[in-house]
């Protein structure tokens, strides 16, 4: 316990005795943790409308034979309901389909009853666990396959562009991201490296007088993360700002249902303090054993 004061103020101290170079490199990692919040909620909106999208497109529409009688329309429906992957289903008569059917094309649409043309038919929510081409292209061969059912309609082309869309922005995000958090690193790592480069000699002092390695590396490793832990909630508070004046003004822009503004903003400052301690670490171990003993 005795250690740890020590090591707190030691690191502390470190950020007073290198201002510009700390200053510098907490400033171009806030600038680098505000473009990590920022992608990180282009993510979180992409993929709260590909949900949406995929809800959307998770409908099938299951059209039975002409003949089928009521009686017979309902039993199929029945069954839909008990295949795995279906939220619900909703079985339409032929009554029903003609009042659809009147009510969307509006004047004339008596022009069309001279013979009976609209089919009973099934309308399938697909769970949103299932909605991916694979599943969706199984539960449409399962339904193909039953009994009375004449054809099954859903929109592929749509649900294809939405998982392909999806992939590139989260993979550009990402990769993106990746970038932006290895430089922080290496920011950090120079800044610290720049302290020991300058406390040379005292570090070869306490190896002299017995100090280990990791004793001595404890204050740097503070050091970078109290750079990390300001860098962070800088921009914390920038994101976390912005988005709130963005999402105020332009709401149309936010779709997610709930208020994700708090957790990006805690996510930046913990991505900041780990991003600190990494860089920190990463100098530390290899400039304090390059210090000579004699």
């Amino acid at each position: 316990m005795a250690v740890l004061p020590y090591t707190v103020r030691e690191g502390l101290k470190g950020l007073r005795r290198a201002t510009f170079a700390a200053v510098a490199s907490m400033s171009a990692m806030a600038v680098a943790l505000v473009l990590v919040g920022t992608f990180a909620m282009i993510i979180w909106e992409a993929r709260e409308v590909a949900d949406w999208l995929r809800y959307r497109v998770g409908e099938m529409e299951v059209y039975l034979d002409l003949d089928t009688d009521d009686r017979t329309g309902r039993a199929v429906h029945a069954r839909m309901q008990l295949i795995p992957g279906v939220e619900r289903a909703e079985y339409i008569s032929r009554e029903r389909a003609e009042e659809i059917f009147r009510t969307e094309f509006g004047e004339g649409a008596e022009a069309f009853f001279d013979e009976p043309f609209l089919p009973p038919s099934v309308r399938v929510r697909i769970m949103p666990t299932w909605t991916n081409a694979d599943s969706i292209g199984a539960l449409r061969s399962r339904f193909e396959a039953m009994d009375q059912v004449d054809e099954v309609e859903f929109n592929q082309e749509l649900l294809l562009q939405v998982q392909s869309n999806l992939q590139l922005v989260t993979l550009i995000g990402l990769g993106a991201g990746i970038l932006v958090l290895l430089a922080s690193i290496f920011l950090v790592a120079n800044t610290i490296r720049l302290t020991i480069y300058a406390r040379r000699l005292l570090i070869r002092t306490m190896k002299l007088v017995g100090a280990t390695d990791r004793f001595i590396r404890r204050p740097f490793l503070i050091e970078g993360m109290a750079q990390g832990l300001i860098a962070g909630a800088v921009a914390a508070g920038i994101v976390y700002s912005g988005g709130a004046v963005v999402m105020q003004y332009l709401p149309e822009l936010f779709t997610a249902r709930e208020n994700y503004l708090p957790l990006v903003a805690a996510g930046v400052v913990v991505v900041g303090v780990v991003l600190g301690w990494m860089g920190s670490a990463l100098s530390v171990r290899r400039f304090i054993r390059r210090v000579a003993l004699h």
